[in-house]
């Protein structure tokens, strides 16, 4: 019976989150769709910069991490995820600001703001995760994450209606409607419910918070980090020079962000029932499918430069990341303590955050430098990392199963 409710309360928490998900998570995809075309747009001469506003979202994402998961941790789960809410709004509002000033650097600064903001989103997973009883960790993951198919239609939806709002001042209508969207998100999340759950759903929450270098040298924890690092990087990295490469192949600027629509969805959509086919087949066998499909991005990319090559690697790269994404992050979840959960997750997201925003910036660079095949030639190695550290971890747990 016990168990019985805590799934329905884990089920009703994770749901919470997936909608507010769904509506403050917008904020990124706006920011990534256009955020290097807006920096396109400011820019008079070096256009290699043109990716930096969305560098400077992921490193906002990187340095909020740890803040965000202490300042949760301190105002609960509802407070904390609402303050979240608040910076995103004022990133939204300095953003638009700098593009009606047509100050390059005050729009980056504003998506650094409001990565802040988005820091507190990328808890929502977690958050998720801890409210749910062992058997439903994966599948919690998978619902808020699934709050993602919204998303993926309501940003880019929100760009194309908007980006001329303002005219002559280009993409400014769509960066202030980030202020709605964090308007909404506060009062959805305002349904959670308050309460200190840290130790009621997991049988470890009594036990003594382990030295972080304890946690950090577990083998399943280096696994998942890395994989969580390689396939978020990667999916940043092609992600933020396709909408470049698409206008520069000729394509407008709707066609590109509809394309970034394709690859959001993609990205969400299987999260109904990844929690599924995790508890089927395993954290390992799903992130190697994930591997799987991030190649294929790179072979279809490399194979043309027409529309629907475009759209088709994007779609594979999201179908990557949502598998890889999911089931390393599922692989992380298992090896924290509740009392452990804030100093493992904060570094976790610093780590993962930076190698992302390090990866938006180095595709700019890559791109102004060596063109679209380059980027996607560089998928191929990063994979090839995460396989075979995927692989000496499987066989240590088959040893161990067989001693």
């Amino acid at each position: 019976m016990t168990t019985g409710i805590d799934q329905r309360e884990a089920r009703r928490t994770a749901i919470i989150l997936a909608a507010s998900q769904a509506i403050v998570g917008s904020a990124a995809p706006i920011a990534i769709s256009i955020g290097g075309l807006a920096g396109h747009y400011l820019l008079d001469a070096d256009k290699s910069l043109a990716t930096l506003p969305i560098t400077g979202f992921n490193l906002g994402v990187a340095l909020g991490a740890i803040p965000a998961a202490a300042l949760i941790r301190a105002l609960g789960q509802r407070n904390g995820f609402m303050t979240g809410t608040a910076i995103t709004a004022l990133g939204g509002a300095i953003a638009t600001l700098g593009l009606f000033n047509a100050d390059f650097w005050l729009f980056a600064f504003g998506l650094v703001v409001l990565g802040l903001g988005g820091a507190f989103v990328q808890q929502f997973r977690f958050a998720a995760a801890d409210n749910a009883p062992p058997a439903f960790k994966a599948r919690a993951i998978s619902f808020v994450l699934a709050g993602g198919v919204i998303t993926a239609i309501l940003g880019p939806q929100i760009v194309i209606f908007t980006r001329e709002l303002f005219a002559p001042v280009m993409f400014a209508g769509s960066f202030a409607s980030i202020l709605g969207l964090a308007a909404v998100g506060a009062i959805v999340l305002s349904f959670l419910r308050v309460r200190d759950r840290a130790g009621a759903a997991d049988l470890s929450a009594g036990a003594p918070a382990r030295p972080l270098s304890v946690i950090l040298r577990q083998p399943q924890f280096v696994v998942g980090l890395i994989c969580a690092v390689g396939t978020y990087a990667l999916m940043s990295f092609v992600m933020t020079g396709a909408p470049l490469a698409m206008v520069g192949c000729g394509f407008s600027p709707d066609e590109a962000t509809l394309g970034i629509s394709w690859h959001v969805m993609a990205m969400f959509a299987p999260s109904f029932f990844t929690g599924r086919l995790i508890v089927r087949f395993g954290r390992e066998t799903i992130l190697a499918t994930g591997l799987v499909l991030l190649v294929g991005c790179a072979i279809v990319a490399l194979s043309g430069i027409a529309l629907w090559q475009f759209w088709t690697a994007l779609i594979l790269l999201g179908l990557g990341w949502n598998f890889g994404f999911i089931a390393a992050t599922a692989m992380v979840a298992e090896t924290y303590r509740p009392s452990e959960k804030g100093k493992v997750l904060g570094l976790h997201d610093f780590i993962l955050f930076g190698s992302v925003a390090l990866a938006s910036l180095s595709s700019g660079l890559v791109y102004n430098g060596w063109g679209w095949e380059m980027l996607n030639w560089i998928v191929f190695p990063v994979t090839v990392i995460c396989f075979v550290s995927l692989g000496l971890l499987m066989a240590s747990q088959r040893r161990a199963r067989a001693l």
